[in-house]
């Protein structure tokens, strides 16, 4: 605007006008005035000043449509006002409500409610205008309150679709987040059904017999012999905790089902036994039992030794022969892996009062004890070899080979030293197997060395050729050809000459003596053994009567003879 008493030519130009308006309505009047008087199109007027063309449009018809009013601006508001007035009331009334709401939660529950979220910074300033006055009453009471159980568990849902969130339920309600969490679960899954009290007894009560269970005791009854204690002993190997009252009771419904027998109950009177240990290893009872099989018409004993204490297997081994060397084999093994015991009791058999084994037990340091003359009661081991009658003769008597037969002695020992055992339900439940009571503790222990200088007139060392023979007091032995270059076991008493590989026997030898008791006047095969360390490659043709010989006689050392010497040294001096 120029100055009082300044004179200013008249101008149409806009960039000379643009200099002279001072008001927002002034300067939109003077934009607008050359299309409003004169018809000027607006793109030509947005051409001459740069305006935009779409803004002279809206302003030519607001011009139209208010006339001058259109040139004064409206008046400014806050944009908080805008908020509707009901939405307004719901911020100030829920701040009310429950004072620890936060600005999110606020925001959460107008979108709820309204389908409105205005901004944090909206909540804040409408909090900062009206702040809320203290609560005077509550929309719903406290939780626990309320005596229906469908009206206040209904409070939490109305809440929850109000936008409360769990947590500011729960404080407002004065219960627990996990309250509100299963009656919100309940009310997703069943709705309007889910507010009333429920039962909390399962539906279908939880049950420790499945039909897996009854078909495993069905399996482990085809033995008529094992009677509640032993299939709840195998059961708990399996992994199915079932007691023996249960047990005894599956027993029976499978009888009455399948027509199963049920095993003789033998009556006898417990007396006090005087070989009670009171410590690992005080003990060891050893006893030959005879094992009934199908594998023809000859004998197989089982020799075993227990200790006394833990009622654990210490070594067993199967044998065709109950002599002095087989029993010795088992004893060794027993001995090279848990050490010596105190004292070892048996029977009188003359396999366990022979001199050869006193000497090794005076050797060992081991006091030899003898149960009374048709006292077998005495002996711990006949306890055992019960509990062998009914878990394994029903096997052995189905076994069809000697590798057969070995298998389930061993799954026997395995089974009977890892099960529960009844001496041992005293004790806590980790420590109830025979396994468990001897744990790692060992006997009076050996070296190697040691115990091959005690055993030395019936036990010897000796390594395989690539044939599978080995060389023993100028002789030639067969004793597996799977097996070259490993060392192998020669007992040797009484006659016998047995070869053994890992505790294992590979064959057995009749042996006779020359005069000097010392070297061996004739070999002959006895038997030999079916092991799994045969060699995989089979004969290329099958051998006659005469054509293996198994035993070979190897001839005598030659007497040596001077070697006399072609040429003779001369005198040096005449």
């Amino acid at each position: 605007m120029p100055a009082r008493g300044e004179r200013i030519e008249p101008t149409h130009g806009w960039h000379q006008l643009e200099f002279r308006v001072r008001f927002g309505g002034q300067r939109t009047y003077e934009l607008i005035r050359p299309v409003v008087l004169f018809g000027h199109s607006p793109a030509e007027r947005a051409a001459e000043t740069g305006a935009a063309a779409r803004t002279l449009y809206r302003q030519v018809a607001r011009f139209e449509q208010l006339g001058m009013a259109s040139f004064v601006p409206p008046p400014k508001v806050e944009k908080h006002r805008t908020v509707p007035a009901h939405i307004r009331q719901a911020i100030i009334d829920v701040k009310r409500e429950h004072p620890p709401l936060g600005v999110n939660e606020i925001r959460t529950i107008c979108w709820a409610r309204f389908a409105h979220r205005p901004s944090n910074a909206t909540i804040k300033r409408v909090l900062a205008e009206e702040p809320p006055t203290p609560r005077t009453h509550r929309r719903f009471p406290p939780f626990h309150s309320m005596a229906d159980p469908a009206t206040r568990r209904l409070a939490i849902v109305r809440l929850h679709i109000e936008g409360w969130n769990k947590q500011s339920i729960a404080q407002y309600l004065e219960t627990s987040r996990v309250t509100v969490h299963e009656t919100l679960k309940r009310w997703i899954a069943e709705g309007v059904a889910g507010l009333e009290d429920k039962s909390t007894a399962p539906h279908r009560p939880a049950t420790k017999v499945t039909l897996r269970a009854i078909a495993t005791v069905k399996d482990l009854q085809e033995n008529p012999l094992l009677g509640q204690f032993r299939i709840h002993a195998a059961l708990k190997r399996l992994g199915i905790f079932l007691s023996p009252s249960t047990c005894g009771r599956i027993l029976a419904l499978n009888r009455r089902l399948y027509g199963l027998p049920k095993p003789e109950r033998v009556p006898h009177d417990p007396k006090p036994m005087p070989f009670a240990a009171g410590r690992r290893h005080q003990y060891w009872t050893a006893d030959i039992r005879y094992i009934d099989h199908g594998l023809g018409d000859f004998k197989i004993y089982a020799i075993t030794l227990l200790d006394n204490y833990s009622r654990a297997v210490i070594a067993s081994g199967l044998s065709r022969t109950q002599d002095l060397s087989a029993f010795l084999m088992v004893f060794y093994m027993g001995v090279q892996q848990h050490g010596a015991p105190e004292a070892l009791v048996t029977d009188n058999g003359s396999v366990f009062l022979a001199k050869e084994a006193q000497r090794i037990y005076k050797a060992l340091g081991i006091e030899k004890r003898e149960i009374g003359r048709r006292q077998p009661w005495q002996s711990y081991i006949e306890a055992a070899f019960g509990v062998q009658r009914r878990m394994a003769d029903w096997a052995f008597a189905r076994a069809t080979s000697w590798p057969e037969l070995l298998a389930v002695h061993d799954q026997w020992v395995a089974d009977y030293n890892y099960q529960d055992h009844f001496a041992h339900l005293h004790r806590p439940e980790d420590r109830r197997s025979p396994a468990a009571v001897l744990h790692t503790v060992c006997g009076r222990l050996y070296a190697p060395e040691e115990l091959h200088r005690i055993f030395y007139t019936t036990r010897f060392g000796r390594v395989l050729d690539q044939a599978g023979y080995l060389r023993f007091r100028r002789w030639r032995v067969y004793a597996e050809r799977g097996l070259p270059g490993q060392p192998v076991a020669v007992w040797l008493y009484a006659g016998h000459l047995t070869l053994v590989y890992q505790d294992e026997p590979l064959a057995q030898y009749r042996a006779t003596y020359q005069p000097d008791r010392r070297r061996l006047k004739t070999v002959t095969e006895e038997r030999r053994f079916e092991t799994p360390h045969r060699s995989p490659q089979p004969p290329l043709w099958a051998w006659g009567e005469g054509e293996w010989l198994r035993v070979l006689r190897l001839p005598e050392y030659a007497a040596r003879t001077r070697r006399r010497d072609a040429y003779v040294q001369a005198a040096l001096f005449s």
